[in-house]
């Protein structure tokens, strides 16, 4: 068996995997760099949860940091999600082509659609009708025990 996967792609999709980690890196894409408690700010989160979440992020390589004095910017890389979809691509082709083929076979008649019969259409012999019993207490009452 062939194995197309790589480690590097292994860790790029668990860290897109969290919603949490998918905002941090939306908002890296709307600007260069961007400090960590500036990252941290829209969400109801700890700064060190945040952190993890970075983590996982520098780890996959989809970010990179640089420390000025007390202040650690993140910026967006972009060179692990390249990899994520050219392998997407891939199937996105696979799938093309068997969607493609799909709509040539049916397009082609060559499975017309099979007329009704009279014995599938709802009949008093295959309808199903569901009754509740008859309660013998009146509604919110329980029955008295001797």
């Amino acid at each position: 068996m062939v194995k197309y996967q790589t480690p590097s792609l292994d860790r790029t999709f668990a860290a897109l995997a969290d919603p949490t980690r998918r905002a941090l890196l939306e908002q890296l894409g709307r600007r260069q760099a961007k400090s960590v408690s500036e990252l941290a700010r829209p969400f109801s989160i700890s700064l060190p949860a945040v952190m993890k979440h970075l983590d996982v992020l520098s780890d996959a390589g989809l970010i990179s940091r640089t420390k000025t004095g007390r202040v650690v910017a993140c910026q967006f890389e972009a060179a692990p999600m390249e990899d994520a979809m050219n392998w997407l691509n891939r199937y996105l082709r696979f799938w093309s082509e068997q969607l493609d083929r799909l709509a040539a076979f049916v397009e082609e008649g060559s499975c017309p659609p099979k007329p009704a019969s009279p014995s599938s259409q709802a009949s008093p012999s295959n309808v199903v009708s569901m009754r509740r019993p008859k309660r013998s207490t009146p509604r919110g009452r329980t029955p008295k025990r001797s």
